[in-house]
């Protein structure tokens, strides 16, 4: 979609809400093609010690005043709540991307056999950003807001919400190492680059490191010049000195995500039977025109209606002739297919332990003295380091250097005296 077209098609209002350890930040934006007006901008403070009707009145207070009361809201779970994973599904049509995703969720899902919910929003490069939450969390924010009576459309996380918002403006540069300050005083960090589509996270480190590790995670030059993340944003040309974006972005961001889902759907997090929707008023005459030409459409088929139920009767005799044959077919299909699947699964487990070491003899060859390691697990598409080194950002680049590894990323990083103590996950190339 053309930014032309994009900003032509920029139209509705969307809440924000931020969940911190103590508040909730909220935000109201109404997005126009002739720019953005931010209605307001509200903190309910220590909303997990006071009773949820007291502080949801207040927020049904805040909404009313807006005119926005009949709005769901786009809610940003905690970081430490929730699992983003970047997973290239490049030629899965839309229509069949939530079952591939389901299909590789045991790889994706580090809870175990705790149940677990996930929503996906597409990337550029055939990527797709998945995010992933237990659904007991899920179960505990949706009662609080029950009682609270605030109604939540989208349960989200902050790189899916900037993804989406920051294309609302002017086209944002191919590759850019943004920072801003948390309202926990750590550093938030979002980027993107050619390499990977979308990098968010927050880091408890000095900004000029935490820009270095963003970086590295993004396969770009050290020396960067980061920029701060409010000038990614569209600007509001209406903004309430309360809606400092310089102190915290994501609930305006997250509005303004939850405003034009239609220009590009949030990871939603929130199964679809507990998602509430916005007023459908504004489908009216798309429902009306619609169902003209469904009329126009039923009315062109019954001309043909005899001669198509001759030929469907003459099609079902003809199958019914043939089924025998067919279910034979099949059950022959369904015979060689399982020999074929047998041998294959013999001929990789033949293999397996030969790559096992492989593995393991590559890793002692790229993580030399003075990198040592505490623990290295092995499966089947992956590896877990846990170890220490001097400077941990460089290792990335060397172990994806390999010609068995790829994708390399920090789980963590910690400073531990003048070393860095890091946990570093890295995919297995296929058939490595």
């Amino acid at each position: 979609m053309t930014a032309g077209l994009r900003k032509l098609l920029a139209f509705g209002t969307g809440v924000g809400i931020q969940v911190t350890d103590h508040d909730l930040e909220v935000a109201v934006a109404r997005v126009r093609p002739t720019g953005i007006e931010v209605l307001g901008r509200m903190t309910i403070a220590r909303f997990r010690e006071r009773p949820a009707a007291q502080w949801g009145a207040e927020y049904a207070a805040f909404l009313t005043g807006l005119g926005a009361r009949h709005l769901s809201a786009t809610v940003l779970l905690p970081r430490r709540e929730t699992i983003v994973r970047q997973v290239p599904m490049r030629g899965v049509e839309s229509k069949e991307m939530e079952a591939a995703i389901a299909f590789q969720l045991d790889a994706l899902n580090p809870y175990g056999e705790e149940e677990v919910l996930f929503g996906w929003s597409a990337l550029s490069g055939g990527a797709v950003l998945v995010g992933l939450v237990q659904r007991t969390v899920v179960d505990q924010y949706l009662q609080l807001f029950t009682e609270a009576g605030i109604a939540a459309g989208v349960f989200t996380f902050a790189a899916a919400a900037l993804y989406g918002a920051i294309r609302l403006g002017p086209p944002p540069p191919s590759a850019f190492v943004a920072l801003s300050r948390s309202l926990s005083s750590a550093i938030e960090v979002y980027g993107e680059s050619p390499a990977r589509p979308a990098f968010s996270a927050e880091f408890d480190l000095p900004a000029e490191r935490a820009a270095a590790l963003a970086a590295a995670e993004l396969r770009l030059d050290p020396g960067i010049a980061p920029v701060a993340l409010e000038s990614l944003l569209p600007p509001p040309r209406v903004n309430p000195v309360e809606n400092d974006l310089t102190r915290n972005a994501l609930p305006y961001a997250a509005a303004l995500a939850g405003a034009c889902p239609h220009l590009g759907p949030l990871a939603n997090l929130l199964p679809p039977d507990r998602r509430v929707s916005n007023s459908r008023a504004i489908f009216i005459p798309t429902a009306v025109l619609a169902a003209l030409l469904l009329m126009v459409a039923g009315a062109t088929l019954a001309w043909s209606a005899i001669e198509q139920h001759q030929y469907l009767k003459g099609l079902e005799a003809e199958s019914a002739r043939l089924e025998p044959q067919a279910r034979r077919a099949a059950a022959l299909d369904r015979q060689i297919a399982h020999a074929q699947s047998c041998a294959k699964l013999l001929v990789a487990f033949r293999v397996r332990t030969r790559q096992d070491l492989d593995a393991l003899n590559e890793l002692t060859r790229l993580l030399q003295p003075p990198v040592w390691t505490n623990q290295i697990d092995l499966a089947r598409d992956s590896v877990a380091i846990t170890g220490e080194a001097e400077q941990a950002a460089p290792l990335l680049k060397i172990v994806d250097a390999s010609p068995l590894f790829q994708n390399s990323q920090f789980n963590g990083i910690s400073k531990v005296g003048a070393a860095e103590v890091f946990r570093m996950r890295v995919e297995r190339r296929p058939g490595k």
